[in-house]
């Protein structure tokens, strides 16, 4: 499947940037390149060097959001922007534009909701070591609390369908919205593919914004919430274990004490243990609660999603031909009598 087949497809390239002046215009001119036919939205995050400017003399359509935060952008971008297809990536030249197409291929073949730019190379990147080390440790955790689905859910190359953009509830606001994409797909099991593509480093000039320890805090208290909000059994039933886990370990020599004197020698210790042991099942009786909600939001969820128009790429849409009077005054006619009769109605 080429780009010529798509049709009458529109494709929007999304570009969030923050300070990216020496790599945009590049960027912004690959994806024209690459993708003739696609609309490039750049939306500027607060930019000081210029970015905005370069962006839009590169031939880019460029607007700005206020709240600084990745994630601000992204959903700012997926609620303003229509398209049938979405390619989104990052303005600092890491990704190339050439890629592109092939996103969108295996978008359409495989009948996706999204495709993820796998990172080849990344361990490399110009950044530091913490970085390549954090990436490998999240993923594995990722696989162990939310599916196999993914193998890099940090990367912020990817294509879109509309389906996917219009029922996805961004709350994030950093760099932990690509996880959160990556929950909502597996949430509702939604069809998704991988393919494997080059990561390029920075250009001279170009520093990330990433902090190690401070944006993987940030990414680890999102696994966090995401677990409660997506796997809420799992995570009151680990917390009711440990608070069980304490209770038993206060009980146990109370208990062996009793047993062999008949007495109950350390009374604030055994309250201590039954408290424990009610917060324990407290906590795992709401675990269970919340697992029934959780189930009734994925449903309502998946039902948003499917009242979604899939658009087809066997079924390219055509505009209605525009039918003068003088062609054909029988068609004027009958057109005008139908709004009569409306008008009556």
């Amino acid at each position: 499947m080429t780009l010529a087949s798509l049709g009458h497809a529109a494709i929007a390239v999304l570009l969030p940037c923050y300070n990216e002046a020496s790599t945009i215009e590049a960027v912004v001119r690959g994806f024209r390149a690459a993708l003739p036919q696609a609309r490039i939205y750049v939306y500027d995050n607060n930019s000081t060097d210029g970015t905005a400017l370069k962006a839009m003399l590169a031939g880019a359509e460029v607007f700005r959001e206020r709240r600084q935060g990745k994630g601000h952008v992204v959903r700012r971008m997926f609620a303003d922007i229509e398209a049938d297809i979405y390619v989104m990536a990052d303005g600092d030249g890491t990704y190339s534009p050439k890629d592109a197409e092939e996103l969108i291929r295996t978008l359409l073949t495989e009948r996706a909701d999204m495709v993820v730019g796998t990172r080849r190379g990344v361990h490399a990147d110009a950044g530091r070591q913490g970085h390549a080390t954090g990436n490998r440790v999240f993923n594995l955790l990722y696989r162990s609390l939310f599916g196999r689905d993914f193998t890099d859910i940090f990367s912020g190359y990817r294509a879109f369908s509309r389906r996917f953009v219009k029922s996805f509830p961004s709350v994030s606001g950093g760099f932990e919205i690509e996880t959160e994409m990556s929950v909502h797909a597996s949430r509702l099991k939604l069809p998704v593919s991988e393919i494997e593509l080059d990561y390029g480093r920075r250009p001279e000039g170009s520093h990330s914004k990433l902090s190690t320890y401070k944006d993987g805090l940030k990414i680890l208290w999102m696994f966090a919430m995401l677990m409660k909000e997506t796997r809420p059994f799992a995570f009151f039933g680990i917390i009711s274990g440990s608070f069980m886990t304490a209770s038993l370990a206060f009980m146990a020599p109370v208990l062996l004490d009793y047993l062999a004197t008949g007495l109950v020698d350390r009374m604030p210790t055994w309250v201590l243990s039954l408290v424990l042991m009610l917060m324990s099942l407290l906590i795992f009786t709401a675990g269970l609660i919340l697992d029934s909600v959780s189930r009734a939001r994925s449903e309502q969820l998946r039902i948003h999603y499917m009242s979604m128009p899939a658009w087809r790429i066997d079924t390219p849409r055509v505009a209605e031909p525009a039918i003068s009077e003088e062609a054909a005054p029988g068609a004027a006619r009958a057109r005008s009598s139908r709004g009569k009769a409306r008008g009556a109605a």
